[in-house]
């Protein structure tokens, strides 16, 4: 009974170790959990055989092999049932002499066999004690916490518990049992703690706020964690495990008899099978993650500059034309007396209007509301991928990444990033003991899945602050994308009040395959001032005063341009815009010759030199003089400057440190945007992308946050009129709240104060926005045994092949009907599946055009969309081609 004891401790720790804590609801990953057990219950009557066949029954090792194996693996599995070291030893120094082999190595050893998932809270119900201090005490405070009611949360989802009264409990002999319900938080509902005290004292327990609180605090310090993924689980675990046993062998066994070496043996042998075993599961976890996700709901959003006059009139009479009107009231784009009959006279009646006071022209329409005209509406459009100017995922970044692959492999001029910066403030979830790691697998995985999208002269910019900055750099270090410098962003605005030094920067780390691509945000604007000057100049005829004082007043009211574009605010008589720039070396001259005074072109008489000298030669000097670079004073008493010109194509490289003291939050502030806590500037955005792209490249950005990045490229292309486009990835739900409104509002007018447009200055835009299936939905949505015999072939054991290979996964959505047919049914996975934005990124061919029942590419191809009006050869096909995001095994 004995060793039969210790067989099912260890059997029972392990299922614990490896399908996690239990957690109740509905949620893809409570679906996995309950799938782990399933599979690890079927897994332990072949594993015991061959135990078994091997050991008997009363044999002292049989009680040895549960208890070292149990000391093995308990160090790889954590409450969520993920495989990475969860617990090293002091004495454990192979492991330091392993993994420490330079910097780099012992960065990334922790972060490179695994899959960052999600970091979450396990919510359980649970009793809370706390003995009276000082000791001795007296009583003791009970509560139970009841989280019965609280569903799994989805990735990374951030919310806040609310503690609720119950009852207290009155026991004889005991103190009391304060019983409370715990809820998340919506809405902004808060813990009514005054409440709690009020009912816990009407029950006759006194007691204090300082101890609910101690409860409270116990309560949410229940274990957190990490959710990993373990790229090659087996290799992983069987590397670890020849390690654990050799510095076993080597440091408690002394004597090396056959018969202790065949036991090691069989030890080594068992954990193998177990090892494999559990690498089953985890690898087909793996297959689910990486596989590529079902794009849903797709809508699009078109100004009605871009629409015939047939479309328009068919908009004013559509149903949905009343929540579009409600939507555009909602935005601040329209009043209350604005109606759909405004719009019946077609482009003629648009096409002097827009902005503030009733525009029209660019009002941004969303297919959500006119499906049934939808493709009347892109079919306007022309070619159309290739004509729209963004593109918006609401999804988990890496899934976004994975999916879209082969549709942008190569292809992105720039990947801009603001990430979360690893700090309590920054809404990233971690285990407190692997804070930096479990931070760094997240970026690392989504950083080698974003440089494959970056083309041969793209750059890569990723914003952070002091925290991470040094680990990131490293981390970065290991992907072969040359170091092209790192900006330093000076804010103007330290943080202080606390101890150490007041921050008042933050780092933009730029890595590029080109790094001669790297060119100030001024290229543009410098055109802009060129633009202007000549504008002017042909608006008056010649170069006079009046022309020269609008120049100055235009360059310096133009709040886009930089500190440094805005000192190109003179003209010569010549018409060429200048700036002044001093002539004064930076140190002390000791040769006499910098000290020779320029004469005064008027009074002919030496001109005042600088203290340490002039910065160049007089020979040099001279031929500044000769080109009418030399900038005097109206009389000698004056130091001469320099006239630096600007000329048409400059371009200077980008200075390693940038000063922007504008905001973020005033941006969304203006705009009427409102429930996002932080963000950056537009301006800090519009110059680093401009920097790192020409006029027509892509942006991706897969931490869009509110939308800055589209916001600053759409400003760009306004300005210049480039065709920059981008990519954004957002899975919070602001996606619907912050960054969709934001981007309309934007593209509907360039100015905003107080949720009103201010200007009449608006774009012609068209882009589309949709969902990406998520890692939960497929884990829930999947179909597997249910305690069934899980291996397919009776010949091999379980721990010898593929065992999830009968498995329907999410193919039960196709079925063989009567008569060899074949029933598609993709609507019952889910409602919204769009299939030809799913054929898109699974061929990788952008769309061309789309209609009802067929989608046709940009390299002519046509594919059928609809299974309802396939023939049955056309249907095997649309199998082949959907097969990856249905079905994933060797």
């Amino acid at each position: 009974m004995r060793v039969a004891a210790k067989e099912k401790r260890f059997l029972d720790a392990l299922e614990a170790l490896f399908t996690g804590a239990e957690v109740a609801g509905d949620s893809g990953f409570v679906n996995l959990m309950l799938m782990k057990r399933q599979y690890f219950q079927s897994w332990q009557g072949p594993l015991l055989e061959k135990i078994n066949g091997r050991v008997e029954e009363r044999d002292d090792f049989r009680e040895e092999l549960f208890d070292k194996l149990y000391t093995f693996f308990s160090r790889y599995f954590c409450e969520s049932g993920s495989i990475y070291f969860r617990h090293l030893p002091a004495f454990a120094k192979i492991y330091e002499r392993v993994y420490a082999e330079g910097e780099d190595v012992a960065l990334s050893w922790k972060t490179h066999m695994l899959y960052y998932v999600k970091s979450d809270v396990l919510v359980r119900s649970m009793p809370v004690e706390l003995k009276e201090e000082p000791p001795p005490a007296w009583r003791t405070w009970r509560f139970d916490f009841d989280a019965s009611q609280i569903e799994h949360k989805r990735n990374n989802e951030k919310r806040e518990f609310v503690f609720a009264f119950s009852e207290v409990e009155k026991t004889t002999g005991k103190d009391p049992i304060l019983r409370l319900k715990v809820s998340y938080s919506e809405k902004g509902k808060k813990t009514k703690v005054d409440d709690i005290l009020k009912q816990a004292r009407k029950a006759g327990m006194g007691l204090s706020e300082e101890r609910l609180e101690q409860a409270f605090r116990v309560f949410r310090r229940q274990t957190e964690a990490d959710y990993f993924i373990n790229k090659d689980a087996r290799v992983f675990l069987r590397e670890q495990f020849d390690l654990w046993l050799h510095q076993y062998l080597f440091q408690e066994e002394t004597i090396f008899e056959q018969k202790r070496l065949t036991q090691l043996q069989f030890l080594q042998e068992t954990a193998y099978d177990i090892i494999d075993f559990i690498a089953q599961f985890e690898d087909e976890l793996r297959r689910a993650w990486e596989k590529p996700k079902f794009v849903r709901n797709v809508n699009y959003v078109v100004t009605l500059d871009k629409l015939p006059d047939k479309t328009l009139k068919k908009i004013t009479e559509h149903k949905g034309a009343k929540a579009q009107i409600e939507e555009w009231r909602a935005l601040g784009m329209v009043d209350d007396e604005f109606s759909m009959t405004d719009l019946s006279k077609g482009q003629k009646d648009l096409t002097n209007t827009n902005g503030a006071n009733g525009g029209r022209k660019f009002l941004p329409l969303d297919t959500k509301h006119f499906k049934t005209l939808e493709m009347e509406i892109l079919e306007a459009l022309g070619d159309l991928d290739k004509a729209l100017d963004g593109e918006l995922a609401h999804s988990e970044n890496w899934q976004a990444l994975n999916t879209l692959q082969r549709r942008y492999k190569e292809k992105v001029k720039c990947i801009h990033i603001d990430p979360p910066y690893n700090t309590k403030t920054s809404g990233f979830l971690y285990h407190n003991e692997y804070k930096h790691s479990s931070w760094l697998t997240m970026m690392e995985n989504r950083a080698r899945a974003a440089l494959k999208l970056l083309s041969d002269n793209g750059s890569f910019l990723c914003h952070i602050d002091e925290n991470e900055y040094e680990r990131l750099f490293l981390m970065l270090d290991t992907f072969p994308i040359s170091d092209a410098g790192t900006v330093i962003w000076d804010k103007r605005n330290p943080v202080t009040g606390g101890q150490g030094i007041a921050n008042q920067h933050e780092y933009i780390i730029w890595r590029s395959n080109v790094t001669s691509s790297i060119c100030s945000h001024s290229a543009g604007n410098y055109q802009r001032i060129l633009d202007k000057a000549n504008e002017l100049i042909r608006e008056h005829g010649r170069v006079n005063d009046r022309v020269k004082t609008e120049f100055s007043a235009w360059v310096k009211s133009h709040s886009e341009l930089s500190g440094g574009e805005k000192a190109y605010c003179s003209m010569d008589e010549d018409g060429r815009v200048y700036q002044s720039v001093t002539l004064h070396a930076p140190e002390q001259r000791t040769d006499r010759k910098f000290f020779e005074p320029l004469i005064h072109p008027v009074t002919n008489k030496p001109c005042v030199v600088p203290a340490n000298g002039f910065s160049r030669t007089p020979e040099k000097m001279q031929g500044m003089i000769e080109r009418n670079e030399i900038l005097f004073g109206k009389d000698h008493t004056t130091q001469p400057r320099w006239k630096r010109y600007l000329a048409e194509g400059d371009r200077r490289q980008t200075s390693s440190l940038l000063q922007e003291t504008r905001r973020g939050k005033a941006d969304l502030d203006n705009l009427g945007v409102s429930n996002f806590p932080y963000c950056h500037s537009v301006y800090l955005y519009a110059n680093l992308i401009d920097s790192a792209t020409d006029s027509n490249g892509i942006t991706f950005d897969y931490f869009a946050g509110s939308g800055t990045t589209a916001h600053a490229i759409i400003n760009l292309n306004r300005e210049d009129g480039g065709k920059r486009k981008y990519v954004l990835v957002e899975m919070g739900d602001y996606f619907h709240t912050v960054l969709l409104p934001r981007i309309k509002k934007v593209v509907y007018s360039k100015d905003w104060k107080d949720g009103k447009p201010a200007s009449h200055e608006g774009s012609s835009h068209s882009l589309k926005y949709y969902a990406l299936e998520r890692y939960e939905e497929t884990l829930k949505n999947s179909h597997y045994k249910d305690g069934e015999q899980l291996e397919i072939d009776s010949q091999k054991s379980p721990f010898e092949q593929y065992v999830f290979f009968g498995d329907d996964k999410l193919a039960h959505a196709v079925q063989s009907v009567k008569n060899g047919k074949m029933e598609i049914n993709l609507k019952d996975l889910y409602k919204d599946i769009d299939i030809a934005e799913s054929l898109s990124n699974i061929l990788g061919k952008p769309i061309r055009r789309r209609a009802e029942n067929e989608v046709t590419f940009t390299d002519g191809t046509v594919e059928k969309t609809n299974p309802a009006k396939m023939t049955e050869e056309e249907k095997q096909h649309f199998i082949t081609l959907i097969k990856p995001y249905l079905w994933w095994g060797e």
